[in-house]
């Protein structure tokens, strides 16, 4: 069995049933009991139609591999996190394809208090135990327990916010039929909020198209009802919904860099003196309102592991990825698509101003670019000239994630994906959009001369 294109740099995916079917489901939940030898393990599973076969077959293979289970069923990828460190299990599989198109399925993998398991903390020696499909024997089969974790997910989530703080507000919610729908009706009878949903309802089939915000051809829809209903906020989420995407109450889509720095300073009124841990992409506002509210700014590689990694070294009190990921100290410093809403909704009812406002002072102050893709082949020809042009007369250069260069007026990063022919790009500027704009085409000029296209995500 050959496993190498389904197990990626964080997870499993692949194509159903040709990359990724019951046989080999089994034969990973066996390879996690072998690698991890945990007693107990949370198996949770997303709306996709092919989640329950390929949960049951990854239940058999940790039973036989003297693993007990505790089944969380249908749920988000954060509903395994919190499974995991809430009731104190050795490690936890989600069972989805999170953003992936409806024929695709995979698995998320954490071990104990919900710490990642990535390419580089054993997913690879995982992947090879499931290949070779040779497993010690086992004294004692493991059992399934079925465990309803509703009310103590829901009272954590709850715990984030003040209720009594809480305005009526008028929400539209898109869950893209994923599985965010079931938790907006888990919260809604205690909560102020009056909430209009869209493609609400789970559905496998994605029949309003693959639940992935961050596609623009995707937000129209939300950006449209909000308009139409004269909402407060619209909120959107990916299919596991351990990611979520904001609109104002112009149905303005705002970019996720601008959220990060507003839920920093909220949490750091409750907590003076925290760290908040951001990527290396977009920083200059969040930096800022960091350290205006007296808090410590913590750079970071971007991707979930890294970001979990640095939250556990500093005890981070909260860190934000502009990619919509969200990481929270009381979430086991995991990523949670639900409490960013939450805690943004509580924003709006303290401040009494529209998220227009609360956003459109720092979007002129600090103007972005937002990420752009290209795809290349020669990644490397192609950043190694942006490099030799731009690096000699830079204020700072910084390799925590790509290159990472900054000037009195702008800065920028561009890098490499770690799954794609693509090259990553994101330019600010302070407080002149026109500057950023040059400079985004000046670079993108310069990747287009090694062959740089646009890529449609």
């Amino acid at each position: 069995m050959d496993l190498s294109n389904c197990f990626k740099a964080y997870d499993v995916r692949g194509r159903v049933p040709g990359e990724l079917n019951p046989e080999s489901s089994y034969r990973i939940g066996r390879a996690y009991a072998e690698w991890l030898k945990p007693k107990r393990v949370a198996v949770g599973r997303d709306i996709r139609l092919s989640s329950a076969e390929l949960a049951g077959a990854l239940r058999r293979g940790l039973t036989d591999g003297g693993v007990d289970v505790v089944d969380i069923g249908l749920c988000g990828t954060e509903g395994v996190y919190f499974a995991t460190f809430a009731l104190g299990l050795d490690g936890g599989i989600m069972v989805t394809a999170s953003h992936n198109p409806a024929d695709y399925n995979g698995m998320k993998f954490v071990r104990e208090l919900s710490k990642p398991i990535s390419g580089d903390t054993g997913l690879q020696d995982i992947r090879k135990l499931a290949e070779a499909g040779v497993f010690a024997e086992v004294a004692n089969k493991g059992a399934v327990f079925a465990e309803d974790i509703s009310t103590r997910y829901r009272e954590h989530l709850l715990s984030y916010v003040d209720r009594a703080r809480l305005t009526p507000l008028k929400i539209v919610s898109n869950p893209g039929n994923g599985g965010a729908g079931l938790v907006i009706d888990l919260l809604e009878s205690a909560l102020p909020f009056q909430f209009i949903k869209q493609n609400h309802l789970p559905d496998g089939t994605f029949p309003h198209g693959i639940p992935n915000p961050m596609l623009e051809e995707n937000r129209a829809a939300t950006s449209d009802l909000v308009r139409a209903a004269h909402a407060d906020l619209g909120i959107a989420f990916d299919g596991d919904f351990d990611r979520c995407f904001f609109f104002d109450e112009e149905g303005t889509f705002i970019e996720g860099y601008y959220i990060v720095g507003l839920l920093a300073g909220m949490f750091l009124e409750r907590e003076p003196g925290g760290r908040i841990v951001h990527d290396p992409r977009l920083t200059w506002n969040t930096i800022e309102i960091v350290k205006e509210k007296g808090g410590v700014p913590v750079l970071c590689k971007s991707g979930h592991a890294f970001i979990k990694q640095k939250m556990r070294e500093v005890d981070g009190l909260y860190g934000g990825e502009m990619s919509a990921h969200h990481y929270f100290r009381a979430f086991s410093y995991c990523d949670s698509g639900i409490i960013p809403w939450l805690v943004l909704a509580q924003i709006l009812s303290i401040t009494g101003q529209p998220l227009s406002a609360l956003v459109g002072e720092r979007m002129k102050r600090y103007p972005a670019s937002g990420e752009i893709n290209r795809r290349l082949g020669d990644q490397k020809a192609a950043i190694e000239a942006v490099k030799n042009r731009y690096v000699p007369a830079a204020l700072s250069v910084d390799y925590t994630d790509g290159l990472s260069v900054e000037f009195a007026e702008w800065r920028f990063n561009l890098r490499s994906s770690n799954t794609e022919p693509l090259v990553r790009l994101n330019v600010e500027s302070r407080g002149s959009t026109p500057l950023m704009q040059d400079k985004t085409e000046e670079l993108l000029a310069v990747l287009g001369e090694y062959g740089a296209v646009e890529a449609n995500h």
